[in-house]
């Protein structure tokens, strides 16, 4: 029988990783997915809600309707099939001579193997992979609260449904060392708060909030404005780390103003879009935590930033200055005193984490490998090299690579070499 690394490699078609070196500590890596079954939908979520969220065949193709409206946002949404850890690395090098669409470059899909699926297998992985600890972030759930925005109840009992199966399944605390990330939105004060109380309970030792406004009975809204004032002191209170994971961008209706009529795939950027969005969703979010006084009614709280970049944060910074500097008396505080404090960065791998780390210091930046979805890193180890390249110093690649994470979570670092796995083997 294959070890789970021989699987993925087999799904690869590729040789059998080659021996990387290991540190003498367990790394953290900040941003890890699963594939979420089926069941979520047609088990987990309320019968009487069975015809608004539904799985379709279309051409052959599963797709998912949403109140009767099929979204194209994630090509196969019962991730039977999925696109190989890593297949899109070559695009975001900027390594495409010959013009490849990004589903061109995405390649045959792969069988969604079981260490996608299920915390066992994939703890063996993470043992062969050379990864200590994760958070695990859902995958589904981006869809289920960008489809179901301005529909306040179904969003709540779908979001619901996905943290039921989460926890069912992988559990919030996997042997210490699997760590699922729980949705929480709050569209309904009142429930975000119950679903809150609900995912402490049982274990969660981080929580996931799309970072963007609301849509409520009564319209959109900042989640920084006092309203929310409740919710957050309960966070602060429990101690428990918000994790704004990258999401649909909100500014997606602005962008369609401008090229109106295309699809709503991940899959199909255009360059428009791409200058256009960036990643304006997390920007703007941090921006009305620190503008709007959240962060400084409740400066306890730790917000990390996952899958969303870095290139964004020198800009908010120079931004928050020019505020700052024109109206000192709207902010309780020196907004970049307050961004230093409570915010985490998880850059990108292809991001300047030299930068990154003079503007934030190497205590606020975390390493993650978004495995295995197509964008991220195949190895995760690989991000050493990255850091060797930019020149990053021993003391800080630690920092980086493991007792950031582990500090965010509350957690002792694992300073030992067997803690990280002992294979030796990686996906090449």
């Amino acid at each position: 029988m294959m070890s789970s690394v021989d699987d993925v490699n087999a799904a690869l078609a590729s040789d059998p990783g080659v021996s990387m070196p290991r540190p003498e500590y367990g790394v953290f890596d900040a941003d890890n997915h699963l594939y979420e079954s089926p069941t979520v939908i047609t088990e987990y979520l309320p019968r009487q809600y069975a015809r608004d969220l539904q799985f379709v065949e279309i051409r052959g193709r599963a797709r998912m309707a949403v109140k009767g409206h099929i979204t194209e946002y994630m090509p196969n949404p019962t991730f039977d099939q999925v696109a190989a850890p890593g297949a899109h690395v070559p695009y975001y090098k900027g390594d495409n001579p010959e013009g490849l669409t990004l589903r061109e470059m995405t390649g045959a899909p792969i069988a969604c193997l079981p260490a996608f699926r299920e915390p066992a297998p994939r703890l063996a992985l993470m043992d062969e992979l050379g990864v200590h600890r994760t958070l695990m972030f859902p995958t589904l759930a981006n869809l289920l609260e960008y489809s179901l925005d301005g529909d306040p109840r179904l969003t709540h009992v779908a979001v619901h449904a996905v943290n039921e199966w989460l926890h069912d399944v992988w559990s919030f605390n996997y042997q210490e060392r699997i760590f699922t990330v729980p949705v929480i939105t709050l569209p309904i004060l009142d429930q975000a708060i119950t679903e809150l109380e609900w995912v402490l309970e049982r274990g969660a030792k981080a929580i996931l909030i799309r970072p963007g406004p609301v849509t409520g009975f009564d319209g959109s809204r900042s989640i920084a404005l006092p309203e929310f004032d409740p919710f957050w002191a309960r966070v602060q209170e429990a101690g428990i780390p918000v994790c704004m994971h990258a999401s649909f961008p909100p500014l997606t209706s602005y962008y369609d103003r401008w090229e109106p009529n295309r699809t709503d795939s991940a899959f199909k950027p255009t360059p428009l879009k791409n200058l256009l969005i960036g990643h304006r969703e997390i920007e703007d979010a941090v921006a009305a935590m620190i503008c709007q006084g959240a962060l400084s009614r409740f400066p306890d709280i730790k917000l990390a930033s996952v899958e969303n970049g870095a290139d964004w944060v020198t800009h908010l910074l120079k931004m928050l200055d020019s505020a700052y500097r024109k109206m000192p008396r709207e902010f309780a505080e020196n907004p970049r005193d307050v961004l230093h404090r409570n915010l985490y960065v998880n850059p990108f791998w292809e991001d300047d984490v030299a930068e990154l780390i003079d503007v934030m210091g190497a205590d606020h930046v975390m390493f993650g490998s978004d495995f295995p979805h197509p964008e991220g890193l195949a190895e995760p180890l690989e991000y050493f090299e990255y850091l060797d390249r930019a020149g990053v110093d021993d003391a800080a690649q630690r920092m980086v690579m493991c007792e950031n994470g582990n500090r965010l979570l509350g957690l002792e670092p694992v300073l030992s070499g067997a803690a990280a796995g002992a294979s030796g083997k990686t996906i090449r």
